[in-house]
């Protein structure tokens, strides 16, 4: 396989890596492993999207729950006009 140069850093650098069956460490990724990625992906290409703002919030909830304080992240979904973080939102990602 040919050395392609591969971003060591964010989502892009996950799909890079996936797409070259590496690791970001540049150790190779077991073909089963990869198997049911493209598997579960193909399922999830297909599904029907309720639109792109919901997506947005959705991504927006699921990964900001990781880098700020459920208050603060609250508080940016409200300034931006998104609906504010929901009580089953709060629980799974903030324990709450």
């Amino acid at each position: 396989m040919a050395n392609i140069e591969t971003p060591q850093t964010g989502a892009e650098a996950v799909d890079v890596a996936i797409a070259q069956g590496l690791d970001l460490d540049g150790s190779p990724i077991p073909a089963e492993k990869l198997s049911l990625y493209t598997t579960v992906m193909a399922k999830e290409a297909q599904r029907k999207r309720s639109g792109v703002q919901t997506t947005m919030r959705s991504r927006i909830v699921r990964i900001g729950a990781k880098h700020f304080p459920q208050a603060e992240l609250n508080q940016m979904l409200l300034d931006a006009d998104f609906a504010p973080l929901k009580p089953k939102e709060i629980a799974f990602y903030y324990g709450g």
